[in-house]
């Protein structure tokens, strides 16, 4: 397997506080990770660091084998806006704009492949998450659940290489929570790097693997293995990452 992502020697503070220390780890092209830890480990840190939209104290971030860790303001963005997509836990969709139009933005915007051939790209999306009858509606008129289908599409529209989540069901109820879920790994099953921050088992155990971050630092990690949607499979491996995250006092 190729890897996607080699994260090394990363830090990063906040004036006197050191909020990660040496976090070293690497991620395989198509894995999906979960990163764990109690509030105030560093998680989200971690993620924002890994994904340039902060940036490390130290360290070296690789995507794709080019250190992206230190590149200007410009630069990143461009990196970003080709080869990565984002899921909040708040959808983020501007609300002057319809549901297809804040997904196929990103697409005008990085210019890539032709309007025509980002408009395709978008119905596509929409009906692969089950949102395209609601396509044309204002984002007030429509569900919390579709709201983050329509963020998903938008985080996929210009083929990301790999797709960052803080907390992307965090705000959804628990039967929603779960229709994101299948897409998420519907998309990573797709071959689709997947990358996430959880405090939710019930997220954290459809992942590959599970990193746990404690105090700043790589505490632990867990593989779970790929997951294939089977029901008592399901809750085994919930019931594993339980277990191993009561031994760590989470």
């Amino acid at each position: 397997m190729k890897t996607i992502l080699k994260v090394q020697d990363l830090c990063k503070s906040f004036e006197d506080t050191q909020v990660l220390n040496n976090i070293n780890f690497e991620v395989e092209e198509g894995e999906f990770i979960a990163i764990m830890g109690q509030s105030g480990s560093g998680k989200s840190t971690l993620l924002y660091s890994i994904s340039g939209m902060d940036r490390p104290t130290s360290g070296n971030i690789f995507l794709c084998d080019k250190d992206i860790s230190m590149l200007d303001d410009e630069k990143i963005s461009e990196v970003r806006l080709k080869q990565m997509g984002f899921i909040f836990q708040q959808s983020y969709l501007l609300k002057n704009l319809t549901i297809k139009d804040n997904i196929i933005l990103p697409g005008f915007k990085l210019g890539k492949v032709s309007r025509e051939q980002v408009n395709q790209n978008a119905d596509a999306l929409m009906l692969k998450t089950g949102i395209n009858s609601v396509a044309e509606n204002d984002i007030k008129k429509v569900s919390g659940g579709q709201l983050q289908r329509a963020a998903i599409c938008r985080a996929l529209i210009n083929q990301p290489d790999i797709l960052f989540g803080d907390e992307p069901t965090g705000a959804l109820n628990s039967s929603t929570s779960r229709e994101v879920l299948d897409i998420i790994n519907s998309i990573n099953k797709d071959g689709k790097t997947v990358i996430i921050v959880t405090h939710d088992v019930k997220v954290a155990a459809r992942a590959d693997r599970v990193i746990f971050l404690m105090d700043g630092n790589i505490h632990d990690k867990l593989t779970l293995g790929k997951y294939d949607g089977d029901e008592e499979k399901t809750n085994t491996r919930e019931k594993e990452l339980y277990e191993w995250l009561e031994e760590k006092g989470f």
